[in-house]
């Protein structure tokens, strides 16, 4: 590859990253912790590559002589290398979207427990009002893990994306970890009327009470929820759990 299209790879490839890290779409690959790192990364890219280019033209024109087109015809322009911007140009001009209910029908068949499934032992009391927002994770957890039965008849509001399991209709959320690549789904099984023509991927936020005894290994540690109401809301502008 020759040093042109290198130098300015860099660049694209710098601006991409401070790009998406200044819009938010960074949330869709990472954890907010790591916007510093990004922008800082970023920079440092577009600023060697920017010195690259200085320094490049700068030798030219010192070297640039009467016959400097004597030796044109050996010159042979890599084309193939330039193929290489169109996936720095894809992030540079479309995101990806985040991850959404096909990373969720294709691990139904594992065991989608997060690291919060897996080391919960000790749950606080909810609070006392009449409808208690939780995140999917937490809910998931509390239902399989607190032998306490706290979410035993109390109203919830969960929200999340639809996916679906043959004829089951889930509410999904992912939970990452680091970044999009170590993403884990937890699932709740909707039940009762509303969930009829809700297409996968569609955001949506629900209210209703835990079945108890439904959130099992045999289940993929997806409980039930007794639905009370549906309704469509925008997807969040960062669409992950922690």
């Amino acid at each position: 590859m020759r040093r042109e299209t290198q130098n300015i790879l860099l660049v694209l490839l710098g601006g991409a990253l401070l790009k998406i890290s200044l819009n938010g779409d960074y949330l869709r690959y990472v954890k907010p912790a790591h916007q510093p790192w990004i922008i800082a990364g970023g920079a440092i890219m577009v600023l060697l590559g920017v010195l690259a280019i200085g320094r490049d033209l700068v030798a030219a024109r010192r070297a640039a002589a009467p016959a400097g087109h004597a030796h044109e015809g050996h010159q042979h322009p890599a084309r193939s290398a330039w193929l290489l911007m169109v996936p720095v140009l894809a992030v540079f001009l479309v995101a990806p979207p985040a991850l959404g209910s096909d990373s969720v029908t294709r691990t139904q068949g594992r065991t989608p427990q997060s690291s919060a499934l897996r080391d919960a032992q000790l749950f606080p009391a909810l609070p006392e009002q009449q409808v208690v927002p939780l995140p999917v994770s937490e809910f998931v957890t509390r239902a399989g893990w607190d032998s306490s039965g706290s979410l035993n008849g109390r109203t919830v509001s969960l929200s999340g994306f639809v996916a679906r399991d043959g004829a089951d209709v889930l509410l999904a959320r992912l939970v990452i970890g680091c970044c999009a690549a170590d993403a884990n789904p937890v699932t709740v099984r909707l039940l009762g009327p509303g969930t009829e023509g809700l297409r996968p991927d569609t955001w949506i936020e629900v209210t209703g009470v835990v079945v108890p005894g439904t959130t099992t290994r045999e289940t993929n540690y997806t409980p039930d929820l007794t639905l009370a109401s549906v309704r469509p809301v925008p997807a969040p502008k960062d669409p992950y759990e922690y």
